[in-house]
């Protein structure tokens, strides 16, 4: 081989392989999502009766924070976060980083349901509420990595209303472990009572749409 086809041959490699390996974690990720689907589905969907929120389309690195999270033991502790409780078993049958990144890349590809409404709320008041939400998860609720921020847009709206009812009470946000959690419980805590809850979850689900 020539010297140029020695070097075309290399970028190809160089672009082949990144790719396989993409492929390869996602087949990987999405045997170990087997374990998922019992409470948030087989589509990521979710499921209230079990607690589970829609996690189809959610970024990657926050999947792989909240499994860390759970995993150390620094959410999902609390005797009344009935979910965080099923949770934390659930990610400890994850038994390595590597299979962490899998799953949560899988969880990132799937499509993001399209879920109904089912919070009752004004939300031309909760817009309102919502420009402090803003500052962190973005005006249409994409979120912001930079700020430890996860995507809102899309997210199951009962989930988030026992979310932020949960950092209200210290349920969630009282472990200085995560520090991300206690700075959203004292977000959560501007809230003053489970209308404006209702209100600004209303306005979070006219977003992306």
């Amino acid at each position: 081989m020539t010297r140029r086809t020695l070097m075309i041959v290399a970028t190809l490699a160089a672009l082949v392989l990144p790719i396989a390996a993409v492929a390869q974690d996602t087949a990987r990720g999405a045997e170990i999502y087997g374990l998922c689907t019992q409470c948030h589905g087989p589509d990521g969907g979710g499921d209230p009766l079990a607690l589970a929120p829609a996690i189809a389309g959610q970024p990657a690195w926050y999947v792989k924070a909240q499994l860390h999270n759970f995993q150390n033991g620094v959410r999902g502790m609390h005797p009344h976060d009935t979910g965080g409780l099923r949770m934390y078993p659930m990610s400890l049958a994850i038994r390595s980083d590597a299979d962490i990144d899998a799953v949560a890349a899988y969880v990132e590809s799937m499509p993001a349901p399209k879920l109904e409404s089912t919070v009752v709320g004004d939300a031309s008041t909760g817009k309102t509420y919502y420009a402090t939400c803003a500052a962190c998860h973005g005006p249409e609720g994409a979120g912001n990595q930079a700020l430890n921020a996860p995507r809102l847009a899309g997210t199951s709206d009962w989930y988030l209303v026992e979310s932020l009812k949960k950092f209200k009470a210290g349920i969630r946000g009282g472990n200085p472990g995560n520090q991300n959690a206690v700075l959203m419980r004292g977000m959560a805590l501007s809230l003053k009572d489970d209308q404006a809850i209702h209100d600004v979850v209303a306005y979070i689900s006219t977003l992306g749409k």
